[in-house]
């Protein structure tokens, strides 16, 4: 009932007057329709960053693609979708960040999902793949100054007799667990059993905790610790865009073999370490692998909801934060590093409200270079098994989930998805790379790993390849099959002259953009000659070369 909003209403944020004054004029109805005004939690600040420094579109726009029978099924999903955005504070949430010392968001009582019709045309192919593209977050925006975060797009898709309709939501609303819970209580609307449902769990709660919970000091002096002599960043691959602007996604998904998962789980047993340390030991081999680095970082997704009070579980929200993780290797035997992996996560999860701005800032990595680029995302999935029970069937009956993705700012992203008896990889990585590659990088280091825990515990980690049998047999046989007829009475400088003179304009050399004719990379090695010559140098003579990859 309250006509206007003051300071002392707002214990979680400290704003005056005239700032809470133009928080509320951003909301419809005014302060009768505020609910509720506190800061972000330290993954929405990292999240609303990439929101705002993005040239063109946001790819925190997250989609899944539904189909319905019939424009009946189409309404009572759009209506169980409002009936839990009206139950969850969360999803009435806007945020609100001009002329503010730090941005805020803002619970609205009453936010309606918006609803946006779509026209296909019959002429342009597959309605989803027109609903797919038009909504594409590489272009397309969601305001995330009006609640709710969400929208639903649909559109009569006549080919095939049904409707279709793309779920659009960002991520600073919801995250993997969160959509869990959106789905369980749809489905309690659907079957008209929203009195059996839990009193929600405000997101708030979880922001006090996380801002009122270990202070600022004792974050830093942890960071600092872990992260104060790291200078040069972690890039596997040399892929240092992390703004996401410009790079097209690979994506490939592959399950372990169950023999590998029931050895991978006794180790951990026997070791006294959770799975997620193999894995992570295991993800960080393949990075200091492919980026020539014995000392890296990357990092990993932390739930959040371990700390994040009674009934976080069952809460809606961005609960999930990213925090770097340092993992030595080298001389480091193969236990010992289990073991200093697994004691570096329990006590990273000490932690896991820092913001990984402040985490990076204890780093030596100067900016605006970033400390890592590749992430690890270690969750615990629901199997389905659910899926399929009667209830489920008769509540989903007419509706049928399409497809989604799942996108972030990092050019390498492992998901991993332990289902209890079986692992799931899903590699999203900068096109040009290879996901389907990398995914095979990622199983080859686990069952090393797991075979030197076996066998040789106490060999070095930096003896462990990661190679897969067939990539291996490649490097070292297929590569190396250069049986050419070849005139042994001419020179290799010889033969390079003729080339030369048979096409100078020719391309020769490319390297990153720059380019080289015949004619221009004879005139550089002519001029390399001749200074060494000056220098004393003969023909059999040795000389040692030390220079970076490229055109020189």
């Amino acid at each position: 009932g309250s006509t206007r909003i003051t300071p002392s209403m707002l214990p979680l944020v400290a704003l005056d007057q005239d700032a809470i004054d133009r928080i509320v004029a951003t909301v419809p109805g005014g302060a009768r329709n505020v609910q509720d005004i506190y800061p972000l939690a330290p993954l929405q600040e990292g999240i609303l960053y990439h929101h705002l420094s993005a040239e063109q579109g946001d790819l925190y726009v997250l989609q899944t693609q539904f189909a319905f029978e019939d424009r009946e099924r189409l309404e009572a999903f759009a209506q169980a979708l409002q009936a839990v955005i009206d139950r969850h504070d969360i999803l009435r949430t806007s945020v609100v960040w001009e002329g503010l010392a730090s941005p805020v968001q803002v619970v609205w009582r009453e936010a309606k999902l918006h609803l946006e019709e779509v026209r296909f045309d019959p002429t342009a192919g597959d309605a989803v793949t027109q609903l797919r593209q038009r909504f594409d977050p590489r272009q397309h925006r969601l305001d995330v100054g009006q609640a709710p975060l969400m929208r639903l797009a649909y559109g009569q898709d006549e080919a095939n007799r049904r409707w279709v309709a793309s779920l659009l939501f960002h991520h600073m609303a919801l995250d993997h667990t969160a959509l869990e819970v959106v789905q369980h209580e749809m489905q309690a609307h659907l079957l008209g059993e929203t009195a059996r449902l839990a009193e929600t769990v405000p997101y708030r709660n979880y922001v006090a905790q996380a801002r009122l919970g270990v202070t600022r000091q004792e974050h830093e002096a942890f960071f600092r610790d872990m992260l104060g002599d790291v200078d040069e960043p972690t890039l596997p691959f040399g892929l240092l865009d992390v703004q996401g602007q410009n790079h097209d996604i690979d994506e490939a998904r592959q399950a372990l073999a169950p023999a590998l998962d029931l050895r991978l789980r006794q180790q951990a047993r026997q070791a006294g370490v959770s799975v997620a340390s193999l894995v992570h030991l295991a993800w960080a081999q393949v990075l200091g692998k492919v980026s020539g680095r014995q000392d890296v970082v990357f990092g990993t997704v932390l739930m959040g909801r371990m700390q994040g009070g009674e009934g976080a579980d069952r809460a809606l929200g961005m609960f999930i934060n990213t925090l770097p993780l340092r993992v030595t290797l080298g001389q480091q035997g193969v236990r010992a590093g289990v073991k200093a992996t697994h004691a570096r996560l329990t006590a990273l999860l000490g932690h896991e409200h820092a913001s990984l701005a402040l985490a990076q800032r204890c780093s030596a990595v100067a900016a605006p270079l970033p400390l890592f680029s590749a992430l690890l995302n270690y969750r615990h999935s629901a199997t389905g098994a659910d899926a399929a029970s009667t209830s489920a069937v008769q509540a989903w009956r007419g509706i049928q989930a399409l497809e989604g993705e799942e996108r972030t700012n990092y050019p390498l992203t492992l998901n991993v998805d332990d289902l209890g008896s079986g692992f799931s990889l899903t590699v999203l990585v900068a096109a040009g790379i290879g996901a389907q590659r990398v995914c095979g990088y990622v199983q080859a280091a686990l069952e090393t790993l797991v075979e030197a825990l076996e066998q040789t515990p106490q060999v070095p980690l930096y003896r462990l390849p990661i190679l897969p049998a067939s990539e291996r047999e490649q490097v070292l046989v297929g590569f190396n099959a250069t049986q050419a007829e070849y005139p042994l009475e001419q020179t290799i400088h010889g033969l390079f002259e003729a080339q030369v003179q048979r096409t100078p304009e020719s391309l020769a050399v490319l390297h990153r953009g720059q380019r080289l004719t015949y004619r221009e990379l004879n005139e550089r090695a002519n001029r390399l000659a001749h200074y060494l010559r000056k220098q004393g140098v003969k023909p059999d003579s040795r000389v040692a070369i030390c220079v970076e990859r490229g055109l020189d």
